[in-house]
């Protein structure tokens, strides 16, 4: 054997250990269908239904699946706030998590509120805590078994810590880097059209800013170059390459955001759990930023005050 072919294998035994020890990684934080579907009996299994579109949990969810609204669940019923400690702690044992389950997450519209709540359940410091990669899509779209009954699993005994405020950017954070006053990248995980200011927000959608455009600084990588074709995560090795390629490689940290942060938690999913980067998600995101009085704003689009 040359010795060019053996440095060839050993590249090859190199790549192989690579990619092992990536979706050893990912694993951490996602799970396939397979895995569910053979797990769905587990008693330390929970599983969690973070979906927007009213009632397609009760038309039909993943057995065992407990159901969060996201717009009443996972957040403050006053405030404009995450839900308190208090209260997601009280959530989480209704829906039968202990503080030795494995809460897996899924949804409808590509994870992105699940990834929100995977997001909340980072910021309360609750561990073990999945993904179902591709969400509710794949699962349907494999054919797999849904139930409509709604489950109503024993009190669970999970303790929730104090939120960490150090997991979670605000308006002054976000100002703070707008204004090279911070080394801190942001990444606008909009649509271009979006990033642009050629819209205020995706067609009929509600929660809408009196500007449009984009925080001074900020890269756009829609969500969607996060996923391949079916909706689920690319690897580690192509997340990096698309992320590289607008010069966010985890050498500082990063500030993500979106419209109402649930895209954003999408990516910040990508970039923290996969990837391992220093990051964190505005959930304050435009309709906040957009709304501010004395911040700066990009406009290409050359629209300056209700789209005009």
């Amino acid at each position: 054997m040359t010795i060019k072919t053996l440095f060839g294998a050993g590249l090859l035994a190199a790549a192989t250990l690579l990619h092992t020890l990536t979706a050893q990684a990912a694993s951490d934080y996602l799970v396939s269908t397979d895995w569910l579907e053979k797990n769905l009996k587990d008693p330390k299994v929970r599983i969690i239904e973070v979906s927007v579109v009213p009632g397609v949990y009760e038309r039909g969810h993943i057995p065992g699946a407990v159901n969060f609204a996201w717009h009443s669940d996972l957040v403050d019923p006053v405030r404009r706030d995450i839900a308190s400690q208090e209260a997601f702690q009280q959530l989480l044992r209704k829906a039968g998590v202990n503080d030795d389950s494995t809460t897996i997450l899924y949804g409808d519209n590509n994870n992105w509120f699940a990834a929100w709540g995977a997001w909340v359940f980072d910021v309360y410091g609750v561990d073990n805590v999945k993904l179902l990669d591709g969400g509710r899509a794949k699962w349907e779209a494999e054919g797999r078994q849904l139930d409509s009954r709604t489950s109503t699993p024993k009190a669970g005994n999970v303790t929730v810590k104090a939120a960490n405020k150090e997991l979670r950017a605000f308006l002054p954070n976000v100002l703070a880097a707008a204004e090279k006053r911070s080394d801190v990248q942001l990444v606008d995980i909009r649509s271009p059209d979006e990033y642009n200011g050629k819209v205020f927000a995706p067609q009929g959608v509600q929660e809408l800013a009196v500007r449009a455009g984009h925080v001074p600084g900020a890269v756009n990588v829609p969500w969607g170059q996060a996923v391949a074709a079916d909706g689920t995560f690319k690897s580690a090795e192509e997340l990096k390459k698309v992320y590289a390629a607008v010069g966010i490689d985890g050498s500082k940290p990063i500030i993500t955001y979106c419209r109402i942060g649930e895209r954003s938690s999408h990516t910040w999913f990508a970039l923290k759990k996969i990837l391992g980067y220093d990051v964190r998600n505005y959930d304050g995101s435009w309709t906040e930023y957009g709304n501010a009085v004395g911040v700066p704003v990009v406009n290409l689009a050359g629209t300056v005050w209700g789209g005009k």
